[in-house]
Parts: structure tokens; sequence; C-alpha cells
């Protein structure tokens, strides 16, 4: 292939696998969830993978992994807010090595 690292799947939930793979696909958390999203890659080689956490048109995190893979494997990052997050509606856009792999959005409910 030689085509490097490329991002296959991006994935939302509440918890993840030992292998970073998501657990529990969800679209909608609570406000004292973590939010986790796992990013799915093929092939071979180093990169930097990078997410935008978006929350009312704000950028809530830019965290970024430099990462080194010989295979299919997956990314982690998660968002957590002590204080509990404000409802609305929220978007996480994953970058590998700067350019734009795709976005998830997800909702955060209130308390019932």
């Amino acid at each position: 292939s030689g085509r490097g690292l490329q991002v296959t799947t991006i994935q939302l939930g509440r918890s993840v696998n030992t292998d970073n793979t998501v657990a529990n696909h969800t679209t909608t958390f609570g406000p004292r969830d973590t939010v986790y999203v796992s990013i799915a890659t093929s092939g071979r080689g180093a990169g930097t993978i990078g997410v935008r956490w978006m929350y009312g048109g704000r950028v809530v995190g830019e965290p970024k992994k430099d990462v080194s893979y010989k295979g299919a494997a997956a990314t982690e990052f998660h968002l957590q807010n002590a204080g509990g997050f404000p409802p609305g509606d929220y978007s996480v856009e994953v970058f590998l090595n700067g350019q734009a792999a795709g976005t998830r959005s997800f909702r955060v409910e209130a308390e019932r």
C-alpha cells in the first residue's frame, strides 16, 4: 500500500476498550459523562492525530498525539468537565497531519 496512515473510522462513546476502540457507541451524553472519540487508522507510519472539540462555535480543546503504527490501530481522545457540560450541540473534528479527516456531532442533554 505504501500510503502511510489513513483515518478509517471515527467513533464516539462513553468509554473505551483496552485497545482504544469505543465500547458503547453513542452521540448523546449527560453533563457529567466523559466523551470519548476513537480514531481508527490503517496503514503503517508515523504522524500526528489531532482533534478539535467545539461547542457553540467555540473551540473547547485541541489536543494532539504523535503516533507511530505498524497496522490497524485506534487513537483515543476524551473530553470531560468537572463542573458538568452545558447542554447543547457539540462536535469534534479529526485531523491527520493537519488535514481534516472527518467530523462527528454529539449532544449533551440536561440531567432529568
